[in-house]
């Protein structure tokens, strides 16, 4: 059955009341929905805190101080035309156009600021942008004309390379809206350091913390004794043929996990949501979901750490019909996009801390930003370009 077409009125309009201080069951009376699926319209689009142990509405409500435009920065009325007009098909462009803003800034609002579910609600994208605003900035490049774009950049874990890089397809004319990498990097490692975010200049540090070992040798043994082995893996070093992944899982506090899969000739990743735990039939059930819609060439194999929540690979290749391979132990160069990706990770997913706390649309929304990250290894295509290329030129053969 098809989406009744004022289903996106009902759900926005119950967002509406949401985002002005109605608590959630208020709301859903209001627009006559049910509290289930309220909450499942609330959760797909990623919705922020609410007060009261989710009765009350946000936490923080959008009110009209400081709605006027400032700036880099957006208003609200702004946001609602953006919103209008998306729903009016138009493209980016024309929508620079209608608000007087660069087209660069109003495809960095959508794609930063939109719902889990790809829509985007004007109130909503106005509440994200006030939270952001409360967190300190990575750092100040007073008067430079692309100052909140490379700080956005850096709260989505670019490096200096790539902000750099991406300044310069902008604006390849324009030299006063680029800046070199080494100018980046000695602000931020430089004059800067003392004011500079704890959290990114971690992130942006090149320290790599210990592994721990998550089981025995004894137990290892036992569990993978018929695996396959990555001497048995074909040579796809070249990464030349795509469909190969590499995965693990990420650790938290309190044994939560976080799965991660990264297909070796895009980078293009897959984070698998475990919110109760990361035993192998959670994992196995969760791969096979993210994986199982994916087309046959862009599933040729997976190899993985050698660790208890994968003891299921039995299950997992007999349903994506997909060879799984263990690394040796101790051998974290096997699986080097994995390890790169995982290190590029912890700018969202902090050591030491509860992963269980992110939502899977937190988790997709995570991996939706590093998907839309230029890589210098990809000639500076993002892994979302890289990936529908690969899809391109498979559907053209």
């Amino acid at each position: 059955m098809g989406r009744r077409p004022f289903d996106i009125a009902i759900r926005f309009g119950f967002f509406d009341l949401l985002c002005t201080g109605s608590t959630k069951d208020f709301a859903a009376r209001v627009m006559g929905v049910s509290n289930s699926t309220a909450d499942r319209w609330w959760a797909n689009a990623g919705g922020m805190t609410l007060m009261k142990g989710g009765v009350g509405g946000l936490a923080v409500v959008v009110d009209d101080d400081g709605t006027e435009a400032r700036g880099h920065r957006l208003g609200l009325g702004e946001r609602i035309e953006i919103q209008s007009a998306l729903q009016r098909d138009l493209g980016v462009t024309e929508i620079a156009m209608l608000i007087g803003r660069p087209r660069t800034t109003v495809w960095r609002e959508i794609g930063r600021n939109s719902n889990a579910d790809g829509t985007y609600h004007a109130l909503m994208a106005h509440q994200r942008s006030k939270v952001n605003a409360l967190r300190p900035k990575a750092f100040k490049l007073d008067g430079h004309p692309e100052q909140q774009m490379m700080e956005d950049s850096f709260d989505d874990g670019w490096s200096p390379k790539v902000v750099s890089h991406s300044l310069k397809v902008q604006f390849p004319n324009d030299k006063a809206h680029q800046i070199s990498y080494e100018t980046l990097y000695n602000t931020l490692y430089v004059q800067s350091r003392g004011s500079l975010r704890a959290d990114l200049y971690k992130t942006l540090s090149t320290s790599r913390p210990a592994r721990k070992s998550r089981i025995s040798a004894s137990r290892q043994g036992k569990i993978y004794d018929k695996a396959l082995k990555i001497v048995d893996r074909q040579d796809v070093k070249a990464r030349k043929v795509p469909g190969h992944w590499e995965g693990d899982p990420i650790m938290g506090s309190g044994g939560t996990a976080i799965g991660t899969l990264v297909e070796r000739t895009s980078r293009f990743v897959i984070l698998l949501h475990l919110p109760g735990n990361h035993q192998a039939d959670t994992v196995a059930g969760a791969m096979i979901t993210a994986m199982g819609d994916l087309p046959a060439h862009i599933r040729r194999s997976i190899t993985w750490d050698r660790g208890t929540e994968l003891a299921a690979y039995d299950r997992i290749q007999l349903e994506l019909q997909a060879p799984v391979y263990f690394c040796d132990p101790h051998s974290p160069w096997q699986r080097g996009s994995n390890e790169n990706t995982n290190r590029l990770l912890r700018h969202w997913f902090a050591k030491g801390s509860d992963l269980s706390v992110h939502t899977a649309a937190d988790v997709a929304r995570v991996a939706a930003t590093l998907n839309r990250r230029p890589r210098e290894t990809l000639e500076w295509k993002t892994p979302a370009q890289a990936l529908t290329e690969l899809l391109a030129v498979h559907a053209a053969a």
